[in-house]
């Protein structure tokens, strides 16, 4: 289970525009109005009176070779980002992309949209008793910008100014006001101690955590084992509204796990307090237990109002084998959902057809409208016509593992590619290479599917190997897209923005640990990006992430799986939660144990 799940991006609200006057407020709206007044007491998704005290262990597959996630190099520890740093505001769990005040007391974006002034609350104190400043802030940015992850180095150099305004006010400067999230990106900038850090330190893969300012500190490092919070007594923002009912456990615990198996056993024998459940065929069999029968442990479902995202088998377009678009198309054709759904999981899954799954943004049975055509009349050959029309749906076979028309199809899309069958195997007809590649995993819980699916490819001659590796090479895999393919979820939110950049850009295909897995290189996808971020009304944005939606489809960078229909949640009966769920799901910093 990995903790960054939890925060995943938010709903979008009816109308689209600025709340944010030429003037400082506590709160501000990407999408609409926020939804709280300033004399706001706590938000509705927490229990504000839930008491405080008990411990929390979760569990973490893998393990982790540094305590900084700000960096490229190394796994990081899980909980750092949520609970030691803080950024400059909090964000809603119930509205789409709303900011409150946190060690930012007000935000104030200009008319023009080309700077924005953040306000340090004088109250902000970091966790060895130093005040947050100015210069705390700048060194963040200057620090994150320079040496930090690719999508802070994409967000923040499009900011021409960062300054000190007064005595404790910040202001940065845009290059122009195209991207109307970004004020919000910076809303969101972690910041940490200057006085503790330097920048040789702080690129550097090490043990020693950033001092921050959030509601925990780290007490206790087993490298690659384990990592205990402790939450601080003296916490400078404990009695914030956006922070009542928040961050209730003395001590969190993240324990790695080398595979799921052990994890799960871990869970069951008491020694992982609740864990979000993803195999569907162990949520419908694997917790036939005492424990379960008795209400010792509760199995869970929480609704989530996001949309599904894309899970997927991922091309690494970069390597020749995939450089054709008609090939990836027929290894896509050859995924048989109907099967794997049924024999391996229950029946359970749902298909995923869009980017933007569960969602009106989805393209999927909508043809582009009058402002799709118009941004993608410049790429003529980006979307394929079916997919326009809205009329495309992905292949749908007997169910029986073997389905003739699908491989038909799919042969025939082959041989049009170049391709040829040759003593049983797939080759180039030109080159001789045979159409060979490697899945690259890193949880057992993996391989049933990605041998399913090896399986499938084998009638047509083409040999898919799954090579399991530990999560440390995983990790230092993907950071230099050292892959053929491999199973990855992107998430998504109903106001998508910056991050697409992360995953589809250009800029970002050959940034070593970026998300663009599949090293997208596609103009209309980077122009469709810049549309959805500078659009000023709903439909707009609407029309901007459909019209990237279809873009994303007709290029098959991936082989797209499937997704569940809500969250799964099994925890230990001590544990308790809000009576409300935020439309992001369930949230575990909102959580806590019953005394004893």
């Amino acid at each position: 289970m990995s903790f960054g799940k939890f925060s995943l991006a938010l709903l979008l609200t009816v109308t689209l525009g600025w709340s944010a006057e030429a003037a400082p407020v506590r709160a501000v709206a990407l999408h609409g109005k926020p939804l709280f007044s300033d004399n706001f007491t706590a938000f509705p998704y927490v229990n504000p009176n839930a008491p405080k005290g008990g411990k929390l262990t979760l569990g973490v597959l893998g393990s982790y070779e540094n305590v900084n996630p700000l960096i490229v190099g190394g796994t990081p520890a899980s909980g750092i980002r949520e609970f030691v740093i803080e950024g400059l505001m909090a964000r809603s769990l119930d509205e789409p992309f709303t900011l409150y005040g946190l060690l930012a007391e007000t935000i104030d974006i200009a008319d023009d949209h080309k700077s924005v002034t953040f306000a340090i609350n004088p109250a902000a104190r970091f966790s060895d008793g130093q005040p947050v400043t100015a210069e705390d802030v700048l060194n963040s940015f200057q620090l994150l910008k320079d040496k930090g992850r690719p999508n802070h180095r994409t967000y923040f150099a499009k900011v021409t100014k960062a300054e000190k305004i007064g005595d404790r006010s910040v202001r940065f400067t845009f290059e122009d006001a195209s991207d109307r999230e970004l004020p919000f990106i910076l809303g969101l900038m972690p910041v940490f101690a200057a006085h503790a850090t330097t920048p040789e330190k702080f690129e550097a893969a090490s043990m020693t955590p950033l001092v921050g300012s959030g509601p925990y500190t780290v007490s206790k490092i087993d490298a690659g084992r384990s990592i205990i919070y402790q939450r601080n007594p003296d916490y400078w923002g404990k009695d914030l509204a956006v922070n009542r009912g928040r961050f209730n456990f003395d001590e969190i615990r993240f324990d790695y796990y080398r595979d799921a198996s052990s994890m799960f056993e871990a869970f069951k024998a008491g020694n992982i307090d609740l864990r979000l459940e993803e195999d569907p065929g162990r949520w419908a069999t694997g917790y036939n237990i005492p424990a379960v029968r008795d209400g010792r442990i509760i199995k869970a479902e929480f609704d989530i109002g996001l949309p599904a995202g894309m899970t997927a088998l991922v091309f690494n377009t970069r390597r020749p084998i995939f450089a054709d678009p008609m090939v990836r198309h027929a290894l896509m054709m050859l995924f048989d959902f109907e099967w794997c759904n049924r024999t391996l999981y229950n029946g359970l899954y749902k298909r995923t057809e869009s980017y933007f799954e569960r969602s009106y943004l989805a393209s999927t049975g909508h043809s582009a409208d009058a402002y799709e055509q118009k941004l993608l009349a410049p790429y003529p050959d980006a979307v394929k016509p079916e997919i326009m029309a809205g009329t495309y749906r992905f292949p749908t076979t007997d169910g029986s593992g073997q389905d003739r028309p699908t491989q038909r199809a799919a042969f025939a899309l082959l041989k049009k590619a170049g391709m040829v069958l040759k003593d049983g195997r797939m080759i180039n007809g030109k080159t001789g290479q045979p159409l060979s590649f490697e899945i690259l995993a890193n949880s057992n819980a993996q391989e049933a599917l990605l041998l399913s699916y090896a399986r499938s490819l084998a009638p047509l001659g083409i040999q898919a190997r799954v090579r399991l590796v530990d999560s440390a090479q995983y990790q230092a895999r993907l950071t230099e897209f050292d892959y053929d393919m491999i199973q990855n979820t992107w998430y998504a939110s109903l106001s998508p923005g910056n991050e697409q950049l992360f995953r589809w850009s250009e800029k970002t295909a050959g940034a070593k640990g970026s998300f663009n897995f599949a090293g997208v290189r596609n103009p209309a996808a980077d122009a469709m990006i810049d549309a959805m971020l500078a659009a000023n009304t709903e439909t707009d944005f609407v029309s901007s992430v459909r019209a990237l939606d279809r873009v994303l489809l007709s290029g098959d960078y991936v082989v797209p799986l499937f997704y569940t229909p809500r969250q799964w949640v099994p925890y230990w009966a001590r544990l308790k939660h809000p009576d409300k769920t935020p439309l992001f799901g369930y949230s575990v910093d909102t959580w806590w144990t019953e005394p004893k």
